[in-house]
């Protein structure tokens, strides 16, 4: 199973993926993490941040996902994902592919900046930011919504309406 988490920049992905690793990884051996920043620093950071860039990333998660599930290593994936043909290209490919969408809304990323992308844009001094100077399309199926209300809520709160939607992940990890 592929579990893609998608989202703007601070909407929580990297947050959510790693804690959801957490709770499963100890009932599941098969399974790995992949954030979409990690892997652009793996492959030597050569694609940037310009939709071209971005594409090459999303080609190399895409495909990399879909290796390591023929395998059968479970993957959880943090990226941003504004490619709809390639999150289309992932329902065919893998096994079992179940898409997460992290639905914040901007006045919300913008108070959370973590990495300082929404002021940088908005100062003219970083260029490419997805939701500003680059569109994010909203995924078009999306098989769970996570909004500012849940995460309101917490992070085990979101955890568990995330595994709820994910009733027979347990049934094909490895002990």
């Amino acid at each position: 199973m592929v579990i893609w988490l998608i989202g703007l920049s601070g909407a929580g992905k990297s947050t959510l993926a790693e804690a959801l690793y957490a709770r499963l990884k100890p009932t599941c051996s098969n399974l790995v993490l992949l954030d979409g920043d990690v892997v652009r620093e793996l492959f030597g950071s050569d694609a940037d941040h310009t939709v071209a860039g971005r594409l090459i990333n999303a080609r190399r998660l895409s495909h990399l996902s879909r290796m390591l599930d023929r395998q059968g290593i479970h993957i959880i994936a943090a990226v941003l994902s504004i490619f709809p043909e390639w999150q289309a290209w992932n329902r065919e490919q893998f096994s079992n592919y179940h898409e997460i969408f992290l639905d914040i809304p901007m006045e919300i990323l913008k108070k959370r900046d973590t990495k300082g992308l929404y002021k940088g844009a908005a100062a003219g001094t970083i260029p490419n930011v997805v939701g500003v100077d680059i569109p994010f399309p909203r995924p078009p199926q999306p098989d769970l919504v996570v909004d500012d209300v849940c995460q309101a809520q917490g992070v085990d709160h979101c955890l568990e309406q995330i595994l709820a939607s994910l009733p027979t992940f347990a049934d094909k990890c490895e002990k």
